[in-house]
């Protein structure tokens, strides 16, 4: 797939787009068919029992399967996610920073599907599996 927004843009459109979460998230590199993204791991994305948090592993994939898309669409800010399911697999590691790889399924005009496995960094293991799915808004109407 054809790439139109660098590691770079993608960084500089969180920074602008949604600065209320962009601290949390990186960009560690584009990949032929997805994205591979970092949550920063700190202490407010802990639920008790130390583990991360269900909302913050969602919050990942979610983020992963958009830049994913931006990637190859542009900076698309109104594509909203319409569905989203996680498989929470094992426990993340404490302390580590989770890492997700996310691989678009299918990008067409209207829809683009992603999956996406997260693991703790350093761990061969995956901690879950999501899957998402977006809609793009029509030429014109947020483009």
């Amino acid at each position: 797939m054809r790439t139109v927004m660098s590691e770079a843009d993608l960084a500089s459109f969180l920074v602008r787009e949604f600065p209320q979460v962009q601290a949390d998230f990186a960009v560690e590199r584009l990949t032929a068919d997805g994205i591979v993204m970092r949550l920063r791991v700190g202490d407010r994305h802990l639920r008790p029992g130390g583990t991360v948090s269900g909302p913050n592993i969602f919050a990942l994939a979610d983020v992963a399967v958009y830049l994913a898309i931006l990637a190859r669409i542009g900076p698309v800010a109104l594509a909203v996610t319409t569905n989203g399911a996680v498989d929470f697999l094992r426990k993340p590691v404490a302390g580590v920073d989770l890492i997700g790889e996310a691989r678009l399924l299918k990008l067409g005009r209207v829809l683009a599907v992603g999956d996406v496995l997260i693991r703790s960094e350093g761990m061969d293991e995956p901690v879950a599996r999501a899957s998402m799915t977006y809609s793009i808004p029509p030429k014109g109407q947020g483009r």
